[in-house]
């Protein structure tokens, strides 16, 4: 699958889509604006985003309505991408896809746990989800308790993880959250793995294998750093998979007595250099920043493979966070310095 003729039209695709993402100077140039006028204004200078912009009247400059019209954008490239892509390739975007699937039932679930007295913010997804989802939103939206929703997922992949949890005592939020999480890393990970073949799914284990193993680095060390969680709660809430990290670490991170030990043995495992200085800064920019190294790395080694779309997925997604953290930023009157600080520096 992974040759330049069947990705020379994809890879061209991705290539345009890719010029009109933002770069460093456009997040400083927000960064330093001082209202969310300003900031809709500047991005309707932006190829990527004009058109979405435009359909914003002042009054709704909130974050939910502007983030809900970036995410727009975001799955009408993933539609652009579908559109030019192969049967292998869409067999792949398929499965990508199950993200946004997990999102919208983590959003669903909050809605329903937290008795809101709002209606489903979602119908702008329906057209996509239609399309390219097993779930039916409009079974969502009749939700009116947990047991509702999951039973309006009784038809997809999504009951079975979730349906143990509905029948124990006492399930909250975080439940659900981490069953979701589980089931969707060890599903991606078994089927990706069967999916691609050669130079793509070394690359594949290597990027989602690296992933699996920086979140478990992160969770542990949250765990027993900010909630004092013993060992076999700690395995719980862990995804059962391990890339570069062999079971003895991982076992050695695990069941640490100290964060200070810990850090010990963290330094003793090929991550050590990633996370020379744990505390200095945030688990999760470092986290990104080394996955958009590994996806950047893939996508100039390897162009015409399954690399340009997931590298493109994920730069897309980073800056729609970008965006929605420095609008909200602005919206709070921080300083462009602050305000930088939050998205982790500058990108690209």
């Amino acid at each position: 699958m992974g040759n330049v003729m069947t990705y020379s039209g994809l890879t061209t695709k991705v290539r345009a889509m890719q010029a009109k993402l933002l770069n460093g100077r456009d997040f400083e140039n927000i960064a330093n604006l001082r209202s969310v006028p300003e900031a809709i204004e500047y991005l309707k200078d932006k190829p990527a985003y004009v058109r979405y912009m435009e359909q914003i009247d002042v009054s709704l400059y909130h974050r939910g309505n502007i983030e809900k019209i970036l995410y727009q954008s975001l799955f009408d490239d993933y539609t652009r991408i579908f559109r030019f892509a192969g049967m292998e390739q869409k067999k792949f975007l398929k499965l990508y896809w199950k993200r946004y699937e997990i999102d919208l039932i983590n959003y669903c679930l909050r809605i329903v746990f937290n008795h809101y007295d709002m209606p489903f913010d979602i119908e702008y997804k329906k057209v996509f989800f239609d399309k390219y989802s097993q779930i039916s939103i409009d079974k969502l939206i009749t939700s009116r308790n947990v047991e509702e929703l999951i039973d309006n997922l009784k038809d997809t992949e999504y009951y079975a993880p979730l349906q143990p949890i509905r029948e124990s005592e006492g399930a909250t939020l975080f439940d659900y959250d981490l069953a979701l999480d589980l089931y969707y890393f060890s599903e991606m990970w078994r089927k990706s793995r069967q999916l691609l073949k050669g130079k793509e799914r070394e690359m594949y284990i290597r990027d989602f294998g690296s992933r699996i193993d920086l979140l478990n680095i992160q969770w542990i060390y949250r765990a027993k750093k900010y909630y004092n969680m013993l060992p076999p709660d700690i395995y719980s809430l862990t995804i059962p998979i391990q890339y570069r990290l062999s079971v003895d670490e991982f076992k050695g991170l695990v069941e640490a007595p100290t964060v200070e030990e810990y850090e010990k043995r963290l330094e003793e495992t090929y991550y050590a250099d990633k996370y020379a200085d744990i505390s200095g800064k945030t688990l999760e920019a470092t986290y990104k920043e080394y996955m958009r190294r590994l996806y950047v790395s893939d996508r100039r080694r390897n162009p015409y493979s399954i690399a340009t779309v997931n590298t493109y997925l994920f730069l897309k997604e980073e800056e729609i966070y970008k965006l929605t953290t420095a609008l909200e930023c602005i919206r709070y009157g921080l300083s462009s310095r602050e305000t930088l600080g939050y998205l982790g520096g500058v990108m690209q």
